[in-house]
């Protein structure tokens, strides 16, 4: 992992963007130690065990953030959409609005759950 083009992706963002984009990764990493950071695709990735979680992202249209959990497919919760992707459903974050934590942690560990039930 380059942690300076890491970094720098987050630096580069312009507030309230950069702060929610912080936020969300010290969420997600709070929630299991095993969750580790890493830059693919030149986006800013969470694996869970070395196998891909989730990422960080905005929204073309809205320029909202969005958490995309790779394998969303597998995951039922109310405040995921799935819109016309096959895997990855996403989280929508307002960045000029408070995260709901509990929510976001709850569906972090449902991703979690999904890649433990996928190596047995």
């Amino acid at each position: 992992m380059s942690s300076s083009e890491l970094d720098n992706f987050y630096l580069k963002l312009d507030e309230p963007l950069r702060s929610c984009f912080l936020a969300l990764r010290d969420i997600i990493l709070s929630v299991d130690e095993q969750i580790t950071p890493e830059w693919k695709y030149k986006l800013p990735f969470f694996y869970y065990r070395k196998r891909m979680l989730c990422y960080l992202w905005k929204d073309k249209k809205t320029g909202e953030a969005y958490v995309g959990f790779a394998n969303g497919m597998l995951i039922n919760h109310p405040a995921l959409e799935s819109g016309e992707r096959k895997r990855i459903k996403i989280y929508r974050v307002n960045p000029k609005k408070d995260i709901n934590m509990e929510e976001l942690i709850e569906i972090t560990n449902l991703a979690i759950d999904v890649q433990k039930k996928k190596r047995q």
